[in-house]
């Protein structure tokens, strides 16, 4: 015997509510781990390419620690082990303003700001090493030629594989439903466990998740496109 596709199950009201939280979590979680991402891996890209010897190697035991220990493993570090030891008040204080998303936004991002480093590092390395002299020579300091000159054109070579992380980046959320994160995977499996309609829920929440990537790398194909035009 066959079960029929019945997607109407998903139009009823508290299986919609259920669809719409887990969308604007996913969403929020999504937009504030890219940010502290991008802005992590600018200060770790930045902080290698210096002369220290010892910050050179900081950072690569960083970048190398996130990208080969699994993205649950370090979630869970941040959720059960960092957590636990936090001062008694800081734990109280986490726990009232949402705990799980929070240790969840700071772990992705974190592991994200190692592949966003390596991104922009290779970006920073394209760039002809005589703009930075070139800067040097005119006056700017070492933050500042980096700010104004390098890394304004490193951030465009380096585009389609930031955008590339950032898809990576923004399916890796559904991780966060392992500590109770309630984001879209969480909110689908909520609805199968009370309908029993596996098909249809991973089925639509799949297609929520391939129209967002897709989405998410047509707006980094037109940016990128877009930039280059007003370059010529």
């Amino acid at each position: 015997m066959t079960n029929k596709l019945d997607f109407s199950i998903l139009l009823k009201d508290e299986y919609l509510q259920l669809i719409a939280n887990g969308l604007v979590t996913m969403f929020e979680l999504t937009a504030l781990a890219w940010v502290l991402a991008m802005a992590v891996g600018i200060v770790l890209a930045l902080v290698r390419m210096t002369n220290s010897r010892a910050a050179q190697v900081a950072v690569a035991a960083y970048v190398e620690y996130h990208q080969n220990v699994p993205m649950l493993v370090q979630i869970f570090l941040w959720y059960f082990g960092i957590a636990s030891m936090l001062p008694a008040e800081t734990q109280q204080w986490v726990n009232r303003h949402g705990s799980e998303f929070l240790f969840a936004f700071i772990a992705v991002g974190l592991c994200m700001a190692a592949y966003m480093s390596e991104a922009l590092r290779g970006g920073i390395r394209s760039i002809p090493k005589a703009q930075l002299e070139a800067s040097r020579a005119l006056g700017l300091t070492y933050l500042q030629a980096f700010r104004l000159v390098i890394l304004p054109q490193a951030l465009r070579a380096a585009l389609p594989t930031l955008v590339s992380y950032t898809v990576l980046l923004f399916k890796n959320t559904s991780l966060a439903m392992a500590i109770g994160v309630a984001e879209l995977t969480y909110a689908t499996r909520e609805i199968e466990s009370q309908s029993f309609r596996t098909v249809e829920v991973y089925f639509f929440a799949s297609l929520v998740y391939l129209a967002v990537s897709l989405l998410i790398m047509f707006a980094g194909s037109a940016f990128e496109n877009r930039y280059r035009m007003k370059t010529r």
